[in-house]
């Protein structure tokens, strides 16, 4: 299957590739969007895969494969600095959006129009001066309910569709929050957290913490994510932001256990991104901090580095060719 790659990176807009990673195009600026944007999030739609939603560092933008250009969607957002995209499970028209300053705003009508949540995030921070929602997510079991990481303000339950917030993350490890993830096994839900300092657990909703000591150098991690199928889950793992080295780690039985993915050659930096896609669940791509690209076609039992790099990366998706 020929795969079409998005790859959002700081400071050099969006990279495309429509013939899964051997070559690249990015449109210049009669293209719609800043030909050096920051971009930090991307998503699709799953019923309309012509277009792609950016999170830039001012505000949000549509692309158009059919039209090869970009299309600004004035809002609240425009000040603000878009770190991550959640989609509703059941209407992928209501969108989340995590921002910088720490801050949620919720569509019901595919992003024409927005609302601020009432969260109650750190304003301030001794370690990047304002937070940042670094991930949100809506809860598997209950659509009715969201999650939100904040680096440096730990993890947060919004309920009633995201009016009602608290704290679920005391105890942690950290609260540096960069990814986490919301596993349902049977009557048990699991989370599973990343941060600076590690990956923590917790099986009561977050009221108490573990942290699963991973074999490896460092302890740094970034992003958890699951294969499309759910079969196998992986693991970035490196010396720090942005790093100079790390390695993919890769887990069969749901994160219990961690093992080496075998990145080829040597790695510039942490790897921060992996891209899934259920069109097929056996293609993966991982891309470190700093722009190196990686393809797997077997569902990580093997990879392949890309031919080419594309300075710092934020965000990664795929798609399956039109």
């Amino acid at each position: 299957m020929a795969a079409r790659i998005c790859v959002g990176t700081v400071g050099q807009s969006v990279w495309f590739s429509e013939d899964g990673g051997e070559s690249w195009t990015r449109p210049y600026i009669e293209s719609g969007l800043y030909l050096e944007a920051r971009v930090w999030a991307l998503s699709d739609h799953p019923a309309r895969p012509d277009e792609v939603l950016a999170g830039t560092d001012e505000g949000l933008y549509r692309w158009s494969w059919a039209k090869k250009a970009w299309t600004h969607l004035p809002s609240p957002l425009d000040r603000l600095h878009i770190w991550t995209l959640a989609r509703h499970p059941g209407n992928p028209d209501v969108i989340v959006a995590g921002t910088h300053p720490a801050g949620l705003w919720r569509s019901d009508d595919a992003g024409r129009s927005w609302r601020q949540l009432p969260t109650r995030f750190s304003e301030n921070c001794i370690f990047v001066g304002r937070p940042r929602v670094t991930r949100v997510r809506f809860d598997p079991d209950d659509a009715d309910t969201l999650w939100a990481g904040v680096e440096i303000d730990g993890l947060w339950r919004g309920t009633k569709g995201g009016t009602e917030w608290e704290q679920r993350g005391e105890g942690l490890i950290s609260q540096d929050v960069h990814d986490f993830q919301i596993l349902t096994r049977g009557n048990r839900r699991t989370f599973m957290v990343t941060t600076n300092k590690g990956l923590a657990w917790s099986e009561d909703e977050g009221a108490n913490w573990s942290q699963t000591l991973l074999d490896s150098p460092w302890q740094y991690t970034r992003t958890v994510e699951p294969s499309a199928d759910g079969k196998r889950w992986f693991l970035t793992n490196g010396n720090g932001p942005p790093g100079s080295t790390g390695r993919l780690l890769e887990s069969d039985d749901q994160g219990r256990n961690w093992r080496e993915g075998g990145l080829p050659g040597s790695i510039n930096s942490t790897p921060w991104v992996v891209a899934t896609n259920p069109a097929d669940p056996a293609r993966v791509y991982v891309a470190t901090n700093l722009g190196q690209l990686f393809e797997s076609t077997d569902g990580g039992g093997s990879w392949r580095k890309l031919p080419r790099e594309l300075g710092e990366v934020r965000a990664m998706l795929w798609q399956a060719a039109a």
